[in-house]
């Protein structure tokens, strides 16, 4: 009976809320429309830019990309209430970027709070007015970092003599780049206009300037942030970080989105890999060739519970263990965030014994789970058996869990798993 409840528990929260399909009943939200400044300046994207950045992003410019990216915004949900720290989107490939987002935006409305009094309750209730500034935050910081702007202020010595040149493309009515037999129009990459900051706070005066062409529902805002992303890196980069010249960011994607565009928002380098530093793969008949994976600690981490346990899949530990308690997880093809509101969860052994972790998908599902590491103080390895047997009948999201807390007890809402 109890593993019964608990399996149905997890499929409740993977079959996600109805509210984000269109042929389902849509009721009125507690939002606000956000000031929609036309889109003035800027240069022009030239031909050879549109079509390589297409071609990087969509694999193609011969052929229409991918419709989705052209009608997901990062749209937020209602202001002041249950689970308004959360972004909406439905399950296609956008959802891997949009939850990488989110897990970005957790850690403002968690961890970058000038009232350290307040509890995570009232943080994760946030007014409109926090909304709008968290949202302008994280956009903000992922283009930046794609830039190489935190990498200046992180060494100095290193790269002293590099300034970053963030890149944000937004949408003009022009197309500057007609249709042919070589370049399919979308409506969107060869209208674009670009602009180019190189300080991060004019960066964010401008990003909540045009937040509405981010954030509107329907609208482009996860292709836009993509793009400017991958303009802000540069193509080139790009094409180093994936190892394959003939490779794009969505080639061949799974129904989500790739890991590489998560290690991309999360790190700033769209690395394919998640290993620690460079590996060097080869064997006696072929050269050593490099795989460069995270390099250094994640503020963000991601988990992966996958079917096939390949271990070349797993986090290495600079994502395993971040700086804060935020993951992005990857469970069974499906992405979500994992979190806790203790920011000394992974520098304290004593607060790691025992805690609730909850877990979202920009789907609305919700979940709040109690870990407890104790039982492996105790044990002693007499419960090994006890141990396999509750593994194999746990559900994959307490897999993913136990993917980082090894042998860990876990509970759904309070109900025991053992």
């Amino acid at each position: 009976m109890l593993l019964s409840t608990r399996a149905a528990r997890y499929a409740a929260l993977m079959a996600e809320p109805d509210e984000l399909y269109p042929e389902r009943i849509l009721y009125p939200r507690n939002t606000r429309a956000l000031p929609k400044t036309p889109v003035i300046g800027g240069q022009p994207i030239e031909e050879e830019t549109c079509m390589a950045l297409r071609k990087m992003v969509f694999g193609s410019c011969a052929t229409p990309p991918k419709v989705e990216w052209a009608r997901t915004g990062l749209t937020l949900r209602p202001y002041g209430q249950s689970l308004a720290f959360g972004l909406r989107t439905p399950r296609n490939t956008t959802r891997g970027l949009v939850t990488a987002v989110q897990a970005v935006m957790l850690k403002h409305f968690l961890f970058k709070c000038d009232r350290q009094d307040v509890g995570p309750e009232i943080l994760l209730k946030p007014s409109y007015d926090r909304q709008i500034e968290v949202l302008t935050s994280a956009i903000s910081e992922i283009i930046w970092r794609c830039a190489g702007g935190f990498s200046v202020s992180t060494c100095p010595n290193v790269v002293s003599s590099i300034v970053p040149k963030a890149i944000v493309a937004l949408p003009q009515d022009t197309p500057y780049l007609q249709h042919s037999v070589q370049y399919f129009q979308d409506g969107l990459t060869e209208t674009l206009h670009l602009f180019e900051f190189n300080s991060l706070e004019d960066l964010e005066i401008f990003i909540k300037r045009y937040l509405y062409l981010f954030h509107d529902e329907g609208g482009p805002g996860a292709k836009l942030l993509l793009y400017s992303a991958v303009l802000s890196r540069g193509l080139s980069k790009i094409r180093n970080d994936l190892e394959d010249p003939k490779a794009s960011i969505l080639g061949g994607c799974s129904e989500e989105g790739p890991i590489s565009i998560i290690i991309f928002i999360l790190t700033g380098r769209a690395s394919p890999h998640l290993h620690n530093g460079v590996l060097h793969v080869g064997d006696e008949n072929t050269y050593a060739v490099p795989q460069w994976g995270v390099l250094m600690r994640s503020e963000v981490g991601f988990l992966v519970h996958e079917s096939d346990s390949n271990i070349g899949k797993q986090p290495g530990s600079r994502l395993k263990t971040p700086s804060l308690p935020i993951w992005v997880t990857l469970c069974l093809g499906h992405h979500g965030v994992l979190f806790n509101a203790n920011r000394e969860l992974l520098r304290n052994y004593h607060a790691e014994r025992r805690f609730e972790v909850q877990y979202f998908t920009c789907g609305g599902s919700h979940a709040t789970l109690t870990v407890d590491t104790r039982a492996n103080e105790t044990s002693g390895g007499s419960d090994a058996a006890t141990m396999e047997t509750a593994d194999i009948a746990a559900t994959p999201l307490e897999k993913l869990i136990r993917s980082k807390w090894q042998d860990a007890l876990i509970q759904w809402n309070g109900t025991p798993v053992m």
